[in-house]
């Protein structure tokens, strides 16, 4: 359970993080505004500063590795005089109070998985969806068939809210051609497809007739079959076998985690100027937030993470919608 926080209430957040930053230079730099990252040996920590209080984020592999984390930033805040009292009781991860220099309160929260996080909560789960155009009847049985047809595995098709996400931002890019990396039983097809003009064309890829032979019928009553041309065979073969040029406007990846990396390689020359690639599931449940998670899903889906956010040909932006939506723009 490697993630535990701790805050510091205090009237000035932002002198807060630049003081903890000083004292723990060089392990300290500052990221962006309010934010600072902290390198340690055994894993490291984020320091945010938000209203009344600064946040701060430790990770770690393991536990042990956290118990070190959080030990050596409250030995050195305590060296530096920014705690004046108390124990951060590190050792054993568990919650504790220290009180620091104009009376601010700090906790270590009790440690947690990143699995534990709370990404969506049903409460703001059925809001959202009362607050969101509704599915028509071809999307809802689409839904509803494949609960019924795939049981566990319906959980890989896109919310409602997300396909009309998927409909909306295609159609603010004025997408004519797009491509689509893992298809499942169609959901997200469809909402691409009727986004595109009646010429549009979407290159559906999938590796397995399996899912897909549910998609067609529903594409057809939806009226988008002669849009979408399904490829049968490994992603990344297909896209490696078009041309190598900038032809589409919008791409949307939601398919095996471990393939993304080349995926996003792939795709990214092939995108015109101003077209927009879409990742889903990036935050993989909130294990990838978890550096305890080594899986090659996990270490994928960082590796791609990371990638996007240094790539200069792209500007990205990372959404908390559902399982975590990125939304890259070719410049």
């Amino acid at each position: 359970m490697p993630l535990s926080t701790a805050r510091f209430t205090t009237s000035d957040p932002d002198r807060h993080l630049a003081r903890i930053v000083e004292r723990l230079k060089p392990d300290a730099q500052v990221t962006g505004p309010g934010r600072a990252k902290v390198t340690l040996a055994g894993g490291g920590c984020s320091v945010l500063a938000a209203g009344d209080e600064v946040l701060v984020i430790a990770a770690a592999a393991d536990a042990g590795g956290l118990a070190s984390v959080q030990e050596e930033i409250g030995r050195r805040l305590l060296a530096a005089g920014d705690v004046q009292a108390g124990d951060v009781q590190a050792a054993d991860v568990r919650a504790a109070d220290v009180r620091a220099g104009e009376g601010e309160r700090v906790a270590w929260a009790e440690a947690v998985s990143g699995e534990q996080v709370e990404l969506v909560s049903p409460i703001v789960e059925d809001y959202l969806l009362a607050h969101c155009t509704p599915a028509d009847e071809v999307l809802r049985e689409l839904a509803a068939t494949t609960r019924e047809v795939t049981g566990r595995s319906a959980g890989m098709q896109v919310s409602a809210d997300e396909g009309a996400l998927l409909s909306m931002l295609a159609r603010m890019v004025g997408a004519r051609r797009a491509i689509e990396v893992g298809v499942f039983t169609g959901y997200s097809s469809l909402c691409i497809a009727r986004a595109l003009p009646a010429d549009g064309k979407l290159i559906a890829c999938d590796v397995s007739t399996e899912w897909t032979d549910i998609a067609k019928p529903f594409w057809k009553r939806a009226g988008v079959a002669d849009r979408i041309e399904l490829r049968i065979g490994p992603a990344v073969d297909t896209l490696r076998a078009l041309p190598d040029e900038p032809a589409f406007d919008f791409a949307f990846v939601d398919a095996d985690k471990p393939g993304y990396p080349a995926y996003y390689e792939e795709i990214v020359p092939r995108l015109r100027p101003g077209g927009l690639l879409v990742l889903d599931n990036v935050f993989l449940g909130g294990r990838v937030l978890d550096p305890a998670f080594q899986g090659a899903a996990q270490v994928a889906m960082r590796q791609v993470n990371d990638a996007i956010a240094r790539d200069e040909r792209l500007d990205s932006v990372m959404l908390p919608v559902r399982d975590g939506v990125t939304l890259a723009r070719r410049r």
